[in-house]
């Protein structure tokens, strides 16, 4: 099956704002981060039922480097990404659309 990634507008912000915190922290982490994350999403469009269910219908995908989850539901063919958190903001609480 041919899966089709849709990212949320707060996961968009997620991602953004991560990418700026690890730019000002040293110019070219930012970059690495979002390598990083790319990696993430080619497992996830590659396989998405292999990640287990995390909570109630919403599975997660980690980031290999850096500490970041990316949580998102199936839908059909479709593949919603929610929110994309630091390990420490995982909560469930913070994934309702």
């Amino acid at each position: 099956m041919k899966w089709i990634a849709t990212i949320r507008p707060r996961a968009k912000a997620d991602l953004q704002e991560a990418h700026e915190w690890y730019e000002k922290q040293c110019p070219g982490l930012g970059d690495q981060f979002l390598a990083d994350l790319t990696e993430a999403f080619q497992r996830l469009e590659a396989n998405p039922e292999r990640f287990p269910l995390y909570y109630r219908d919403f599975r997660r995908v980690l980031a290999r480097r850096f500490p970041y989850k990316i949580f998102f539901r199936i839908s059909g063919q479709y593949l919603i990404v929610f929110r994309i958190l630091h390990g420490a903001q995982d909560h469930p609480r913070k994934l309702h659309p």
